[in-house]
């Protein structure tokens, strides 16, 4: 057996958690979405000092018990719909779940825009795509309770221009990299669905590292693509991990930076060393600023590095 096979094969704690760059409002819009949603709450606020983006705010909390970070560092990234959250309102697990998508939709809908009206369509009896004030996007389901059981919150990821009939492939690619990955469901574009080519991916979900992610092709006009204003973060146990990942997923070098990368799709992806989060919650104000100046220097993480500077060495 490889290293990379061995190494796979260790647990990892925490999920594969969307991260999200905000202009000036990480703390605000955390602060709103854990009053949206059931099951949230902000888990962490660290402050960073000189950063290229000055000082920034960088905020961990969870919605509906799915963890997620925002950071303020200016307004270098725009959202866009390429990277959304489906949020499943379960019958058979929660009481009154079409009243509480309605009353979550309401929320969303103050200084947000209805992508695709609240309503009923052929594969749902309610849903609506809203993107929120802050410009992140979020797609509201009545989930049909006879299907397979799936987590409240699934980040999903539509393949659009170039990239529109890739996300099989993209599905393929993900699950040959992360371990405790399995395939879920996967629904094709039937004839007649044009400008969405016949055989193309209508919907499919996937689990990587214990977090289910969601995919779909969509050949309509679309002027945005994925980009840095989401990224998915990655905690990685040794430097074996970092490595791997790293030489599986990076096919961008100009996008390597401060533990980020991009794959051959354009998706953004965070390796972080799994220590590093408690390094910039739990150590002082010196120890964190160190610690920010040694991996702003870095395009891959390096932990030995990392762990020398919190420690002052």
């Amino acid at each position: 057996m490889s290293d990379a096979s061995e190494m796979l094969q260790k647990p990892r704690i925490k999920p594969i958690t969307p991260h999200l760059w905000f202009d000036k409002e990480a703390k605000e819009a955390a602060e709103f979405y854990c009053s949206v949603f059931p099951d949230a709450k902000i888990t962490s606020k660290t402050f960073l000092h000189n950063t290229p983006s000055g000082d920034c705010d960088l905020v961990s909390f969870t919605v509906w018990g799915h963890p997620f970070m925002a950071i303020s560092a200016g307004p270098l990234f725009k959202f866009n719909p390429s990277i959304s959250f489906i949020v499943n309102f379960d019958p058979s697990r929660e009481k009154n779940a079409r009243e509480k998508l309605d009353e979550v939709w309401n929320k969303l809908s103050e200084g947000g825009t209805a992508l695709m009206p609240l309503d009923k369509y052929p594969f749902s009896e309610r849903y609506g795509w809203i993107e929120d004030k802050y410009g992140v996007s979020w797609q509201l389901i009545l989930t049909n309770p006879e299907g397979d059981p799936r987590p409240t919150i699934i980040p999903s990821l539509m393949f659009v221009g170039k990239n529109c009939g890739k996300a099989e492939k993209a599905r393929e690619f993900y699950l040959s990299i992360f371990r405790n990955s399995k395939p879920g469901a996967l629904f094709r574009h039937s004839p007649g669905q044009e400008p969405d080519k016949e055989g193309t991916i209508m919907f499919t979900d996937f689990m990587l590292e214990n977090t289910w992610f969601a995919a779909m092709d969509s050949a309509r006009e679309h002027s945005f693509n994925f980009n840095e204003a989401i990224s998915l973060k990655v905690h990685c146990e040794t430097q074996e991990e970092i490595d791997y990942y790293w030489e599986k997923l990076s096919a961008a070098p100009e996008a390597e930076q401060c533990g980020w990368l991009k794959d051959k799709y354009g998706v953004s992806w965070q390796i972080v060393p799994a220590a590093l989060d408690e390094m910039m919650t739990k150590g002082t104000p010196e120890q964190r600023d160190r610690v920010t100046q040694a991996f702003l220097k870095m395009k891959k993480f390096h932990i030995a590095e990392l762990q020398k500077a919190f420690k002052g060495e």
